[in-house]
């Protein structure tokens, strides 16, 4: 007997075994496992936790046919709403989105809902199910700019309704985030990512990589020599923020985004590439976000004693509950309520320590959350020989700079309507280079919006008469 009141408990490595490796820390469900948790689903009549999706899954419909034992028809419901079922189960935020809203939720433990997509769609890729459906095509082309999510989810619908949609990325390999910035261990590249990215492929849709829009070709360009009509910026927000605290730009600091990229896209982990990696002893890792969790996760499994130093309590972390109770099992050390305030060097400019200040905790700031306040005179070093920044990050200017009348505001983020519409006409955007950085599934549902919206601006346009 199942007790109703919990969710099935789902099999992951053991902690001391995956501190090790950079093999995927949860197993997931099996079918039997699936098909219990699925009996928990209420089928709410008026469901919130759809409510609660950014990209609009028919929840309780899917958890049915798990729950009847038919998988095919679970997948085929979720390809509806989501051309990322596979990397939706393993990195949304669900305890916040649809978990968050799960009326089952209010007095036990909310249905797994992010473990069943998770089964249903690694059942489907196990056995390389097509459940996309595409209309005829109509012969327009579409651009869509970087192919991280956002970009993957907007391409992915414009194709399924019968549009030329070409994607341009900047790197060598196709993914934005999902490649260069989540780790093996969380998101498993080639069985996962890959495979995604390819049943877009399979829509029609052309990937062309080392294309910097701004430099290898503009946006007017693309409109006014290579006859795109329309164009979707989904290039991400990838320059990091540093703290402008002394002594930053020694050897030994750098951002978590290149240290993850250097990691997840160049194989800095496997033996068999030659990627210049700081591997550090004793590392510090500035922030408390996922990023910053994964950055932890990473310098451990590369062999160094991995330290959080985040300057509210734990009760503030931002970074998911899950993640940050994977760090702790694994042995990551969190230095909470403390504040790096100097970058100490050796005699060749290499980091010896941090000098830190103590933290408490004062009223509630704008962000709801309450304020880190310094305690006087508790100053003291942290013994690092590399420090990993790990504050956010924000667009790249270089699209901006390089096209009149794109409008942006003083983030530089890229201003648009509630339909993704940019300043210029044809020209959309969405994802974190709309909002800075953000989750996985938020820039998915922006790039689903936009989608919609562009195809109602072409067929007025094009496709009228």
């Amino acid at each position: 007997m199942i007790d109703k009141k919990v969710k099935v408990p789902v099999r992951e490595q053991e902690p001391k075994v995956r501190a090790g490796n950079f093999k995927e820390v949860c197993y997931g469900y099996d079918t039997n496992e699936a098909m219990l948790e699925a009996t928990r689903c209420l089928n709410c009549k008026n469901p919130r936790c759809v409510q609660a999706c950014p990209v609009g899954v028919n929840i309780p419909s899917f958890i049915a046919k798990v729950k009847d034992g038919d998988i095919e028809a679970a997948a085929q419901i979720i390809a509806q709403n989501s051309s990322l079922p596979a990397v939706c189960g393993r990195v949304c935020p669900q305890e916040s989105q649809c978990e968050g809203s799960c009326v089952v939720g209010i007095k036990n433990e909310a249905v797994s809902i992010g473990k069943l997509e998770r089964f249903v769609a690694d059942w489907a890729r196990e056995r390389d199910l097509n459940v996309s459906k595409k209309d005829t095509p109509n012969g327009i082309k579409v651009a869509v700019i970087g192919s991280g999510p956002s970009g993957l989810a907007c391409a992915g619908d414009l194709a399924k309704k019968g549009y030329d949609v070409t994607i341009f990325e900047a790197f060598h390999e196709p993914g934005g985030v999902l490649t260069y910035g989540i780790p093996e261990f969380r998101l498993p590249k080639k069985e996962v990512v890959q495979y995604e990215i390819d049943s877009i492929r399979k829509l029609g849709v052309k990937i062309e990589t080392n294309v910097i829009i701004g430099r290898t070709v503009t946006i007017d360009e693309l409109f006014e020599e290579e006859n795109f009509k329309a164009v979707f910026i989904g290039s991400g927000a990838g320059l990091p923020m540093f703290m402008g605290i002394p002594g930053e730009n020694a050897n030994g600091v750098l951002s978590a985004n290149e240290f993850l990229t250097r990691v997840n896209l160049m194989k800095a982990y496997l033996e068999d590439y030659d990627t210049p990696i700081r591997r550090g002893k004793k590392v510090a890792v500035v922030g408390g976000g996922n990023v910053a969790m994964d950055a932890a996760r990473t310098a451990l499994r590369l062999g160094a004693e991995s330290h959080i130093v985040y300057r509210r309590s734990d009760k503030e972390l931002p970074a998911r509950a899950e993640e940050v109770h994977h760090a702790k099992e694994e042995g990551i050390i969190f230095d909470t309520l403390t504040n790096p305030k100097e970058i100490l060097t050796d005699d060749t400019g290499c980091v010896r320590a941090m000098r830190c200040v103590r933290m408490e905790l004062g009223e509630p700031d704008e962000s709801g959350r309450r304020r880190p306040v310094e305690i006087p005179n508790s100053e003291f070093e942290m013994e690092v020989d590399t420090v990993i920044m790990s504050l956010g990050t924000k667009p790249n200017p270089l699209i901006t700079s390089t096209t009149d009348g794109l409008e942006t505001n003083r983030k530089q983020c890229i201003v648009v309507n509630e339909n993704g519409l940019t300043s210029l006409e044809g020209v959309y955007a969405g994802g974190d280079t709309v909002t800075g950085a953000a989750t996985v599934i938020s820039a998915m549902g922006a790039g689903k919006v936009a989608a919609k919206a562009m195809d109602e601006y072409l067929k007025e346009k094009y496709l009228s008469e």
